[in-house]
């Protein structure tokens, strides 16, 4: 367990106990000065938009719940550190063939692409349906007809639907906001 630099490690929390666990932490290194091998803890999350009773709320969702991300030089000491916080579990290791349990840091390109999707400037828009899914119209011209899910385009916030007219199937374009799941 005799590494030198700092990597990032995946610790294991109890599940909804990660910002306890990030806040508990920090105090514990501040306390415990060990500010020189222990220097970030992060809680991965990205910004979703969620639609829900006609309304476009912005939510923090955990990108990995139950672990959080901490940079540290990996020595007995830090890693006291860290086990013995409240509501950690444990930390992402492997196992040698003589039983030894070393913990496995993140590769470099991992931790990248991990930042990189909590910094994400657009949120993810969460889609509440599915296609194939049937769905009521609840705004526009088109208001309490009932039609299935043909195509969805996150990016744009609008879904295609498909309504019958006359015994026709015709596709309709709506935003998100104008469809609720039956």
């Amino acid at each position: 367990m005799e590494q030198k630099r700092k990597e990032w490690y995946v610790v294991h929390t109890y599940s909804g106990y990660e910002d306890r666990v990030k806040t508990n932490l920090e105090h514990r290194v501040e306390s415990m000065d060990v500010k020189e091998k222990i220097f970030q803890v992060v809680v991965p999350t990205e910004d979703e938009i969620e639609i829900r009773d006609g309304q476009r709320r912005t939510v923090s969702r955990k990108i990995f719940p139950g672990y959080i991300m901490v940079e540290m030089v990996m020595d007995e000491e830090s890693w006291h550190v860290v086990r013995n916080t409240p509501g950690v579990t444990g930390i992402v290791s492997t196992q040698d063939d003589k039983g030894k349990i070393e913990p496995v840091p993140l590769e470099e390109n991992e931790v990248k692409s991990i930042l990189k999707q909590m910094e994400a400037e657009t949120p993810r828009v969460k889609v509440g349906f599915a296609r194939g899914q049937s769905i009521r119209i609840v705004d526009g011209p088109f208001i309490d007809f009932v039609g299935v899910v043909d195509d969805i385009n996150e990016e744009k916030g609008k879904v295609k639907v498909l309504v019958s007219f006359f015994g026709r199937e015709t596709p309709v374009e709506l935003d998100f906001l104008q469809v609720e799941r039956l």
